[in-house]
């Protein structure tokens, strides 16, 4: 029932023919401040490029080249197939993103599982991460037809592994940000503000807001 919330309730979109407008980081600056993603889609021209963007890519490009030469053990695996940088993408959802890294665990072609691993620059697990890494377990479903059970965030400042079980209530909380996501492209109305004020003293969108000190 809940896989086919946004199936059987997707909203008209206002240009069908980009069936896959949001990208998984988006399910991460909406949990942040649903304005950023109203900035980013509604008002693309506006957003600037930002220290933490640019540092963030280049820390997951020096992480990809480390992990070719690290053991799965920190996986809890002793085998498996490592493909980085898969592009994945769903027009259900309405969805795509591209994983730093997912590995196959089984022969190839008969893949037992499929396991997404998302690389942070961040020295814990958040909500909001932990987000990203279901929403490509379930674009990595829709894809391959293999249910994923579970994904890692990989924090790079602390070299290390965490799980993220893709329960049925984080799978529940994807679907439903979506649909909220989905709502606020189809109207074009400006979310309202966070409630975590303090965020918005850093915020690169802090001009655009009218009703933020």
């Amino acid at each position: 029932m809940d896989e086919m919330l946004l199936e059987e309730r997707r909203l008209p979109l206002p240009d069908e023919k980009h069936d896959t407008p949001f990208r998984v980081s988006d399910l991460k600056q909406w949990a942040y401040c649903p304005r950023v993603v109203y900035y980013t889609h509604c008002l693309p021209d506006v957003r600037p490029t930002t220290w933490n963007m640019q540092a963030g890519r280049e820390a997951g490009r020096r992480a990809e080249g480390r992990e070719i030469r690290r053991s799965l053990r920190r996986y809890g695996l002793e085998e498996a197939r490592r493909e980085f940088r898969v592009y994945l993408a769903s027009s259900r959802l309405g969805l795509r993103g591209i994983a730093d890294l997912v590995l196959f665990v089984g022969p190839s072609g008969e893949e037992e599982e499929l396991i997404p691993v998302d690389y942070k620059l961040s020295h814990k697990a958040e909500a909001h991460t932990r987000l990203q890494v279901a929403a490509y377990g379930l674009l990595l479903e829709e894809t391959y037809g293999v249910k994923v059970r579970r994904g890692f965030l990989y924090l790079i400042p602390r070299r290390q592994a965490v799980e993220v079980r893709l329960t049925p209530p984080l799978r529940r909380k994807v679907l439903k940000t979506l649909e909220a996501m989905q709502t606020m492209l189809w109207s074009e109305r400006m979310p309202e503000k966070t409630a975590r004020a303090a965020q918005c003293a850093v915020c690169e969108f802090r001009r655009f807001c009218n009703d933020v000190l």
